[in-house]
C-alpha cells in the first residue's frame, strides 16, 4: 500500500445514489442539534467514494441515512434516480438487496449462535438460492471465502468468537460477495484490525469493486487511507461538505481549512504518499 492508486473518473456514469439539501436534526428548540446539514451528494455506478472527517463531524449519521435505518429531517434521498421510498417494513427490505454495510466491530454484526457455514448459506437464500443444490452452495460459498483468502473447509462448524477480527472482517467483505448489492457502505471497517490486516481489508475492497462493479461508500476519519483507496472524496465538517471532488484533487490540492488540517495530522508513514507538497496554510 506504498503508492496511491490510478483513479477514474465516474461523473459521467449513471448515478446510483443521490441526495439533495439532506439533513438530520435531533431535539427541539434550544436542545436542537444539526447532524447533518444541506448536503448534497451524488454517487455513481462502479465508484469507489471516500466521506471524511472527525468524531461528530455528522459523517455516521450520514452513513444511516444512507442505509434507511434514520429519516431525514429535510431534504430527499434518490436510489437509482428516483425518490426513495423506505416508509414500510417492506419497502425497506427492498431497499437494503440493493444496500449493504460492514462495520467497525465485525463480531456485533454476526449471530453468536451461528455458525459460519450458516452465515454464509442465509446470503445465499437471500440472493434466491434456495432451490439450488448442496454441491452449488458449497461451491458458491467456498468460491467467497476464496476471495478473501479464506478456507471454507476450515470454518466449516466454527462460531465467530473462534475467529480473529482480521478473519472476521474478511468474513464480511465475503458475505457481501455472496449478496452482490448494488452499493456497499464501509464505516471504518478497519478501525479494529492491525496495520497489517488494514492494508488486506483495503485491497480486498477494491478488489470486491472491480469484480462486482458495485458503488463503495467508505465512512473515515483518516485521509491518508481516503487518498490511497477512493476515487471521489466528501470532507465533512460540523455536518457540512466543506469541499468534494476527486481525491487526488482535493487532497492534493486542498482549498478548506478544515482539509489542510486532515492532511497536517496524517501520520508520518503515510509521507511515501507524496503529500508534503501540499500547501497547509490556512485560508
Amino acid at each position: 500500500m506504498s503508492e496511491a492508486r490510478e483513479r477514474r473518473d465516474y461523473t459521467d456514469g449513471p448515478l446510483c445514489l443521490s441526495g439533495r439539501n439532506v439533513t438530520k436534526v435531533f431535539g427541539l428548540g434550544e436542545k436542537k442539534t444539526v447532524a447533518v446539514d444541506h448536503v448534497d451528494f451524488d454517487f455513481h455506478e462502479g465508484e469507489f467514494v471516500s466521506i471524511v472527517g472527525e468524531s461528530g463531524s455528522g459523517k455516521t449519521t450520514l452513513s444511516k441515512m444512507l442505509l434507511g435505518l434514520l429519516n431525514s429531517s429535510e431534504g430527499e434521498i434518490f436510489f437509482e434516480g428516483k425518490p426513495r421510498d423506505i416508509s414500510t417494513g417492506r419497502r425497506k427490505r427492498e431497499y437494503w438487496k440493493g444496500i449493504q454495510a460492514i462495520f467497525q466491530d465485525p463480531f456485533s454484526s454476526f449471530n453468536v449462535f451461528h455458525k459460519i457455514d450458516s452465515v454464509l448459506l442465509d446470503c445465499i437464500n437471500m440472493r434466491g438460492g434456495r432451490s439450488l443444490s448442496r454441491e452449488k452452495k458449497i461451491e458458491l460459498m467456498t468460491e467467497a471465502c476464496s476471495f478473501v483468502n479464506l478456507k471454507f473447509a476450515e470454518l466449516t462448524n466454527k462460531y465467530p468468537f473462534e475467529l480473529s477480527g482480521g478473519q472476521m472482517q474478511r468474513l464480511m467483505i465475503a458475505r457481501i460477495f455472496l449478496l452482490k448489492p448494488r452499493i456497499l457502505l464501509a464505516d471504518e471497517p478497519t478501525s479494529m484490525v492491525d496495520a497489517c490486516s488494514r492494508a488486506t481489508i483495503l485491497d480486498m475492497l477494491l478488489d470486491l469493486r472491480d469484480e462486482t462493479g458495485m458503488t463503495i461508500i467508505f465512512i473515515t476519519h483518516d485521509i491518508g487511507l481516503a487518498y490511497y483507496i477512493s476515487d471521489t472524496v466528501y470532507i465533512m465538517e460540523h455536518g457540512r461538505f466543506v469541499e468534494s471532488g476527486r481525491a487526488d484533487t482535493v487532497i492534493l490540492n486542498p482549498k478548506a481549512a478544515y482539509t489542510k488540517r486532515l492532511i497536517s495530522d496524517v501520520p508520518k508513514i503515510h509521507e511515501e504518499w507524496d503529500l508534503s507538497t501540499v500547501d497547509l496554510k490556512a485560508e
